[in-house]
């Protein structure tokens, strides 16, 4: 095909082409994950919107000069088959008096026209076979020498069959189709499920002819007159209407040949005239590119609102687990870890009563005095590690488990949030199974990373009396007493009681040995590391729940591609139908 209008149909292929393949990717990308409200509707017209590209638009667009298909679909029990065994004039379909009866669609073609029906043209999806099947995902060929070349008929299942995979193939079918051939009764013409299907032709401007089947003569006349005036109300004013009266059905399940000259001799007419049948094609392609182009937009809305709703979720676990950290850091510098039983231990190292109270009043004494004043032991300082860890671990557990649940609680809060808690395979609400080691591990290692600071930052003082009377033990638990008690290099809470005197105490003693800048790079050292590794431990925490938000994979600006996509499809269409309005006033 070239890329100049095509004659037939006014569609720049190409071009247009081009466009209708990106725009089903896009599509395609759009999965919309999320439970929110209304989604359900949105999947469902992003699915019947890429099913109407691939079965139909781009197929149709490929093969333009294909044979018309007048797609043969209507109510359980109007006599579709009976009408299309009518038309060819011998059985290519069985009807039947059970209900459903076509459960697997039938194609009947002039043998001249069997290459435009392969695997890779119209309803790639549906497997080709030449044989009788109730198989829905098949479509049966039936050449005939009775249908005129250039059209083809296909009997569909019934649109509101009470199986819902007879259902959705008609629906498919019928999106499919150059033209609606659509059949009913007089007992079941104002039926609901029929008009949905008709008003959604009438939206999408799709070629439409109505068949008004089984109809007693005595009711033609009142019939007729009320379905042709539903069907102008309804946007179907030109679509033309044929009746078929009841009639005896002979012995090979055909109808009069009479019954269905009318109807017969119209589709014949149109696949005689090239003009006509490519108005028809032009007609239901064009409302069905028009109508795919429209209704991306509203897909896009639905995408932006996942992303908004996808931004909420993870927000609410962000500010749950930043809550976490935050409550660890005030309470590791407040000191609060320096009461109970780390403070109990830390009283047995550096000694209780007069030294701690006159501490309380008198915090300018002279350094060596307070130093002097310490009688710890190795053993002791052992146990002041101990309590720290394990007063470190709790605090860290408890400020997990409280993010878990506050981060859950949010989630619970909304449809989208509950249906993801409910497929993650774990129990969120918790801080995870391995929290507790991991954290021991991370408490454990902090606590040998302040051991080494103390000990390199001593490497020059290790013969002196004051460095070899607490040692390099004695000296970390300083550190560590002094940076739950410290901020930016200042002491917190000193004149608070006994913790802040005893924070107090170890920094007067680290600064005994190292001096008062040391001990202030030592003590925001250790806070930073610190820091770092309550960071690392809830951000893996965090990841439980933004790891399943990220399997989505919803892409950053999909909606606005869609939006892209689409606009694209419209600038092309507007830019062919000014040229052709142009064309032919020119004429």
């Amino acid at each position: 095909m070239s890329e100049s209008s095509s004659p037939e149909t006014g569609i720049d292929s190409t071009q247009m082409l081009t466009a209708l393949v990106q725009l089903r990717g896009a599509l395609q990308g759009a999965t919309l994950p999320l439970e929110v409200p209304g989604v359900a509707e949105s999947r469902k017209a992003r699915a019947d919107m890429i099913a109407q590209l691939e079965d139909y638009v781009i197929p149709r667009l490929m093969t333009i000069e294909a044979p018309m298909l007048a797609v043969v679909g209507g109510s359980t029990g109007a006599g579709k088959s009976t009408l299309v065994n009518s038309l060819v004039g011998h059985r290519v379909t069985e009807p039947g008096v059970l209900r459903p009866t076509t459960r697997s669609p039938v194609l009947v073609h002039n043998p001249e026209d069997a290459q435009w029906f392969g695997q890779d043209r119209l309803l790639p999806e549906l497997e080709r076979v030449s044989s009788a099947t109730n198989d829905p995902h098949a479509l049966q060929l039936v050449p005939s020498e009775t249908v005129p070349a250039g059209l083809a008929i296909l009997d569909a299942p019934d649109i509101d069959s009470v199986e819902e995979a007879n259902r959705t193939l008609a629906a498919q079918l019928l999106a499919a189709a150059d033209l609606w051939l659509f059949v009913t009764s007089a007992a079941r013409y104002a039926d609901q499920v029929p008009w949905d299907f008709l008003r959604e032709a009438a939206e999408r401007s799709a070629a439409v002819a109505i068949v008004l089947d089984r109809t007693p003569d005595d009711a033609i006349e009142t019939v007729s007159t009320h379905l042709a005036r539903m069907l102008a109300s309804r946007g179907l004013k030109d679509s033309p209407l044929f009746t078929v009266t009841e009639e005896h059905i002979s012995e090979t399940g055909l109808l009069p040949v009479a019954a269905v000259a009318a109807i017969r001799g119209w589709l014949e007419s149109l696949a005689a005239d090239a003009e006509a049948r490519a108005g028809v094609v032009r007609q239901t392609l064009e409302g069905a590119i028009r109508t795919v182009a429209r209704r991306t937009h509203e897909v896009a809305d639905a995408e932006t609102e996942q992303a908004e709703v996808l931004r909420r979720l993870r927000e609410d676990v962000d500010k749950a687990y930043d809550a976490g950290v935050a409550g660890v850091t005030a309470a590791s510098a407040d000191g609060t870890l320096l009461r109970g039983e780390v403070l109990a231990r830390w009283q047995e190292f550096v000694g209780t009563g007069e030294l701690l109270r006159s501490l309380e009043t008198r915090v300018g004494w002279l350094r060596d005095r307070v130093v002097n004043a310490i009688k710890g032991k190795p053993q002791q300082a052992e146990r002041v590690t101990v309590a720290v860890e394990s007063g470190l671990e709790t605090l860290l557990l408890e400020h997990a488990e409280a993010a878990a649940e506050r981060a859950e609680a949010s989630w619970q809060s909304v449809a989208s949030g509950q249906a993801l808690l409910a497929d993650a395979g774990e129990d969120l609400g918790r801080a995870s199974r391995d929290f507790r080691r991991k954290t021991e591990r991370a408490v454990r290692d902090w606590q040998a990373d302040v051991l080494e600071m103390v000990r390199t930052e001593g490497a020059d003082k290790r013969s002196t009396a004051r460095f070899l009377a607490y040692g390099v033990n004695g000296l970390s638990v300083a550190l560590m007493v002094v940076v739950f008690a410290h901020t930016g290099g200042a002491l917190v809470g000193a004149e608070a009681g006994i913790a802040g005197g005893g924070a107090l105490l170890g920094q007067k003693l680290l600064e005994a040995v190292f001096g008062d800048q040391a001990v202030r790079t030592l003590a925001e050292r250790a806070r930073q590391d610190l820091e770092r590794r309550v960071d690392e431990l809830f951000d893996a925490e965090r990841r439980r729940y933004l790891d399943l938000l990220d399997s989505l994979k919803v892409t950053p600006g999909s909606a606005e591609t869609l939006r892209t996509c689409a606009r694209r499809v419209d600038d092309l269409r507007f830019a062919l139908l000014g040229r052709n309005e142009a064309d032919q006033s020119g004429s």
